[in-house]
């Protein structure tokens, strides 16, 4: 289960800011963010499924073309359907095609996947365009500029961990970008809002199925790893593009483990 929030063209100078946690197995094997050798990507990798959850374009020699992309699972009681292609190669399907993300959106499959939140963006000034889509009844919808959260429900479901970062992110993060403070002062400031763990009071825990005791754990930004068994906030990313970068997309990674906490910065 993860999160995301996206705040698309509210700055001039930083048209894109993304903040993302994912939250995964702890066992599950998975590369960290890099240039893939076999395709113009620059992501993790589910070394399992071979997809990502988080990536933009990019090629071998370090050239983008402002395409970028976010995947996040619905959380919902299902049974795994065999032979059910990888929700994480949506991403790189996006990633490596020629179709603009509205266009992309509109010809996938949606009953051969999971469910999935799914958010496409494209931050070239001639093609900038963001959207969402879900195979869960959302149909292909542009974003607004502005501040955007999605987690594993729908994205009109107000849960707590979404309300509660998109308030952190209005109070704490955006007034400093627009302050013209430093990229490593606001960026500290992200992590932290990030490692939030407060958890929903219990009448405002979302209702997906699940134990409640597990709804509740899974109800915070972060998602400390003695919470649940083998699952919790694998890894934390910053993702932007702004002016300082000549309008690349640049990330920085916190990649975390039971044992240590790592910081790559990637460019």
């Amino acid at each position: 289960m993860c999160i995301v929030a996206i705040a698309w063209q509210l700055f001039e100078k930083m048209p894109l800011i993304v903040l993302s946690n994912r939250d995964e197995f702890l066992d599950r094997p998975t590369l960290q963010a890099h240039q893939w050798a076999d395709l113009p990507i620059f992501a993790g990798r589910d070394e399992k499924s071979g997809g990502t959850w988080l990536g933009y374009h990019q090629s071998q020699t370090g050239n983008q073309n402002g395409r970028w992309a976010t995947i996040l699972n619905f959380r919902e009681v299902a049974y795994p359907i065999a032979n059910q292609p990888s929700r994480g190669q949506l991403v790189t399907d996006f990633l490596t095609s020629d179709l603009s993300p509205m266009a992309f959106a509109k010809q996938i499959k949606l009953n051969e996947y999971a469910g999935f939140n799914l958010v496409l963006g494209d931050t070239n000034p001639k093609s900038k365009q963001a959207v969402f889509v879900n195979n869960r009844g959302v149909s292909a919808m542009a974003l607004h500029n502005g501040l955007h959260v999605f987690s594993n429900g729908q994205p009109d479901a107000a849960w707590f961990k979404c309300e509660r970062l998109r308030t952190q992110v209005y109070q704490e993060i955006l007034p400093l970008i627009a302050q013209n403070i430093t990229t490593d002062e606001w960026q500290k400031v992200a992590f932290e809002v990030l490692s939030d763990s407060v958890k929903s009071p219990k009448d405002k825990i979302a209702d997906t199925g699940l134990p409640t005791e597990v709804e509740q754990a899974l109800s915070s930004i972060f998602i400390e790893h003695n919470r649940l068994n083998n699952y919790g906030t694998r890894s934390q990313s910053v993702l932007t593009s702004s002016q300082q970068d000549n309008g690349k997309l640049v990330f920085l990674i916190n990649e975390l483990s039971c044992l240590e906490d790592k910081t790559h910065l990637s460019v």
